[in-house]
Parts: structure tokens; C-alpha cells; sequence
């Protein structure tokens, strides 16, 4: 399953209605280590299986999504069971750590 791009318009829709776990990556285009997640956050969709949804947020395009969860540095990583935030991952994280926490 590839990466969506998640808006404020899709938001609810995507994230908090789905039935998968659900994990956002907060980013901005111009932030280093948000390029460095990219790939990984990409590996992941690719190999996470149906039951969990990969999404980004670009956090200047979606700034009521970034005040709404306090997204205060990027990358910030959401994972959301049930339309619930489970479990926030600040900055650069390797796929192993992300993958134990989607279990």
C-alpha cells in the first residue's frame, strides 16, 4: 500500500474513522530529517501488511493538524488504533522501533 497524503479535508475520513491502525508522519518539505523518514515511512507502507494505513501530513500545508495534535518538531510520527493517538515517535527513527510499535 503506498503513502497517502493526508489533509485537513481527508483527515477524519482517513485517520480517525479507519478501521486499520493508522501512522502519520508529520513533516515539512524543507526539514532534513523529515527527508531522512521519507524512505523509511515509504519501506513501511510497503511492507506493513492490510492492516495498518500509512499516511503524511505536511505541517505547513496542514497547520490545524499540527496544532491540534502539538506537533512542536518534526518528524513527528502518530499512530492512531481506534481514531485514538496511541503513541507519538519524535524525530529520526529507524523502521525496526516504528514496526515494533505498529504491533
Amino acid at each position: 500500500m503506498s503513502v497517502l497524503k493526508i489533509t485537513s479535508q481527508n483527515f477524519e475520513e482517513e485517520v480517525l474513522k479507519s478501521d486499520k491502525t493508522v501512522l502519520i508522519d508529520f513533516y515539512a518539505d524543507w526539514c532534513g530529517p523529515c527527508r531522512m523518514m521519507g524512505p523509511i515511512v515509504e519501506e513501511i507502507a510497503n511492507t506493513a501488511g492490510e492492516n495498518v494505513k500509512v499516511g503524511k501530513v505536511n505541517v505547513d500545508d496542514n497547520q490545524e493538524l499540527a496544532v491540534k495534535f502539538g506537533i512542536m518538531s518534526i518528524p513527528t510520527l502518530i499512530i492512531f488504533k481506534n481514531g485514538k493517538p496511541v503513541e507519538s515517535l519524535i524525530g529520526v527513527r529507524d523502521k525496526a522501533e516504528i514496526m515494533g510499535k505498529l504491533k
